[in-house]
């Protein structure tokens, strides 16, 4: 039982879905530190500036429109970087490997490197 929970906690897309949560947790703060120091502060100004910059107050009830105004381009901002870094790129993949056009990678492993020169020796040894 705990080598098959073991198997399964190192397979690869557990590790990197693992990697993703936390990419995707720090690029989210760093987004939301974004509009928090720029876009508030100018949804402030627009809205009258000050302290209550970004709000309206009906029967004594303040609404912060510009912190949902904030939350609203944090997550279009957090949506269009993982469309266009993740979407988009794995989308071109896929449509190469339905193809059979799947690029090849970019090094040759040492094991395959070695393998091909045993194989071109024992073909030039045959060949004698």
């Amino acid at each position: 039982m705990i080598k098959g929970f073991k198997d399964f906690l190192l397979r690869g897309n557990i590790v990197d879905l693992a990697v993703a949560v936390v990419i995707g947790t720090a690029f989210t703060a760093l987004v939301a530190a974004f509009t928090g120091s720029f876009i508030n502060p100018l949804i402030g100004l627009v809205g009258g500036g000050g302290v209550d910059g970004g709000t309206f107050t009906v029967n004594g009830q303040v609404f912060t429109y510009g912190a949902f105004i904030n939350a609203v381009i944090t997550f279009v901002l957090t949506a269009a970087v993982v469309y266009f870094a993740i979407v988009v790129p794995m989308k071109k993949l896929n449509e190469l490997r339905a193809r059979g056009e799947e690029p090849e990678p970019t090094g040759v492993a040492e094991d395959i490197e070695l393998l091909r020169e045993i194989r071109d020796a024992l073909v030039a040894r045959r060949d004698l």
